[in-house]
This record gives C-alpha cells, structure tokens and sequence, in this order.
C-alpha cells in the first residue's frame, strides 16, 4: 500500500509538473508579444527624434526660439527657391504664362530700384531750384488684371515700358534744364569778365583688368542716364556758385530812383563835367543797403568824398562800394551773402540829399556796374 501510495503520488507530480509547464507556455499570448515589439520600436523611435531635434530643444529651453524660427524661415526660403527654380524650368519649356509673370516682376523690382535713384536726383535738382517740368512715373504695382480674372501680360508689360520711358525722360528734362541754365550763366559772366571754374563736361574716366564677359551682368542704361544727369547738376552748382560771388544784384529794394549813372556827367557842386565812378540810388534815409553778392567785408569807415562807406571783397576779384551811409550794419572780416544787410541810406560825405552811391571795382579800378545789374536781371528771368 505505501509503495503503491508513493508511486501514484510520483506519477501525481510528474504530471503537475508537465501541466505547469503547458501553463508556462501558454500564458505568452502572440498579440501581446507583437504590441511589446511596437511599443519597443516606438520608444527607440522617440528617442532618436528627441536626440536629432535636441539642439533645437536646447535653444528653445534658453529662450532662443527667434534663431530658430528663423533658421526654419531660411530653410523654407531656400525649398522656395528651389522650387521656383523647378517651376521656371517647367514654364520655360511649356512656355506657361506665369513664366512672363515672373519676368515682368523682375523687371518691376529693377525699375524700382532705379526710380529711388531717379528720386535722389529729383530731390537734388530741387535743392538747386530746379525742378523737372514732368511728374515722376509712380512705382506703384503694374500689374492688370484682364476681364478674364487673369494678369494681363500686355497691359502690365506696357506700364512697365511706360514707367520707364517717363522716368528716362523726367531725368533728361532735369538735365537739360542744368545745361541750359549753366549755359545762360556762363555766357552772362563771360560778357561780364569773370570766369566761372566749371567741372569738366562728361568725365568717363575708367578702367580695369580684361576679363571675359559674363551672363547677368550688362549694365543698366539707366545708370548712364543718372551719371549725365549727377554731371549736369554738378556744373550747374558750379555755375551757381559763381553767379553768387558776382555783383549782379539789386544792392536796394524798395521804393527808389537812379538819380545819377556811371560816367561823366555835370557835377552836382561845381557845375562842370566831371567823372562818377558808380550808380546813385536815391532813397529815404534809414533805407536797408544789401550786400549785390557773396563775400567777405574787406572795409567799414570813412573815405574822402564817400563819407561813410563799407566795402565787400568777391571771390571772383570783385569789390563793391557802398558809400554815404547814414549807418554801417555791418564789420571788417564779417562773411556776408546776397541779400545780407550791411547798412543804411544816408547823405554823409559830399552829397546833396540821402541815396545810396553803389560801385565796383576791379584792380582797385572803377568800372560800369549797369552791365552787372542789367544781367542780373536777365539771370532772374532764366533762373525763375
């Protein structure tokens, strides 16, 4: 009975044995198994993007989210461009029409550039007192938009060449103006002995290695028009600058009369023929005196027959007289311009009633002031 009882009890763990192993076995179900793998996969997966995205985490974390931003920015502009590249092969081989879209947009961002170029010399030629007698085109959009709801090519290629046209011929008329008016003040001066230092006409000084031509880079004519239009203004301000130095100005304004003129004429004491050396203006006492141009006062005191007198030293050589004051508004070594006033009408010296005796003189040499004021007026009329 015992060793009966023990044989079954061995033959009763042997088989529980063997049915905990078929347990074993059975417990690892395959659809757990493959979800483990996919969550195993997707945690490496999230790792490695964590550790290639880190850098930009890290800048994030410091507070550098702009850098990144526009890092991204850069990268997207760049796929951009590709793409537009891509796209204008395309359109060029299929002849699209957003392939002369493109085109005329450049052309558009060229003519742009070239109006703020175009405005710099309006704006210096204004300053100069020239102002062009044609508007500025508008660089506004060109685009058209046809009945069809689509660009038109034609409208919109023919506002650009308009634009274009009406910005070439704005920057001629500019220059044309400077020409004609450098031309008028230099004649004036000629006839007046004073020459004015002009720059040189059309200085195309250049020069450089020889290289071989590249694609692209073909000058824009319109460069060559702002060059003439830069030359032309510069002469005129040239011109200007001289004209400002001559004598050529009304030194009296107001309410006056020439009472006597350059020359022999009968002396207003004596009775006899006698020479005057300059034009009188008569006036009110108290009369303002202006300075006839730019320069420096080189005298004020008295001078014999004069009374009292200030003088002005021109560049050009010239020096202007203004005599029998009855007040001297202004000092010995004072920078004075046209229209400064330097001092007053009076009756000092030998004179009869209070006018304003107004001289010039080269090499120390009294001569006519007529023709000055005469083309003094003539210029007011060119010039506006």
């Amino acid at each position: 009975m015992c060793g009966a009882g023990r044989v079954q009890s061995s033959a009763s763990f042997g088989h529980a044995g063997r049915q905990k192993d078929g347990a074993s076995r059975k417990g690892i179900h395959p659809g757990l198994f493959y979800t483990m793998f996919a969550l195993l996969l997707g945690a490496n997966a999230l790792t490695a993007t964590g550790l290639l995205m880190a850098p930009d985490i890290a800048r994030l974390m410091n507070g550098q989210n702009e850098l990144v931003i526009e890092a991204y920015e850069d990268r997207l502009a760049q796929m951009r461009t590709e793409i537009d590249r891509l796209q204008s092969r395309n359109y060029a081989q299929a002849g699209d029409i957003n392939l002369q879209l493109q085109d005329l947009a450049q052309q558009q961002d060229m003519l742009l550039e070239q109006h703020q170029l175009v405005k710099a010399l309006v704006d210096k030629a204004d300053q100069l007192g020239i102002t062009a007698t044609r508007d500025m085109p508008s660089p506004a959009s060109n685009a058209s938009i046809a009945p069809s709801g689509n660009p038109d090519i034609a409208q919109t290629a023919a506002a650009l060449a308009r634009m274009l046209d009406e910005t070439q011929l704005a920057m001629a008329d500019i220059a044309q103006t400077a020409s004609t008016r450098t031309a008028g003040i230099a004649a004036e001066m000629a006839r007046l002995g004073i020459a004015l230092d002009l720059p040189e006409a059309g200085l195309n000084g250049m020069g450089g290695p020889l290289l071989d031509a590249v694609d692209g880079a073909t000058p824009s004519p319109m460069i060559e028009d702002a060059n003439a239009v830069m030359d032309a203004l510069m002469r005129y301000k040239a011109a200007r600058d001289g004209l400002d130095a001559a004598p050529v100005h009304m030194p009296i304004t107001g309410t006056y009369r020439q009472s006597s003129s350059f020359g022999n004429r009968k002396d207003p004491f004596t009775g006899r023929v006698a020479f005057h050396s300059g034009i009188d203006f008569a006036a009110a006492r108290g009369t303002t005196v202006f300075s006839a141009a730019d320069g420096v006062v080189s005298f004020v005191g008295t001078r014999s027959g004069y009374g009292k007198v200030v003088e002005v030293s021109h560049p050009n050589g010239l020096v202007t007289r203004y005599g029998h004051l009855s007040a001297q508004l202004a000092h010995e070594g004072q920078s004075v311009h046209t229209g400064t006033p330097i001092a007053r009408v009076g009756s000092t010296g030998r004179s009869t009633g209070p006018h304003l005796h107004f001289e010039i003189r080269r090499n120390d040499q009294a001569i006519n002031p007529k023709p000055f004021l005469d083309a003094g007026k003539r210029l007011v009329a060119l010039l506006g």
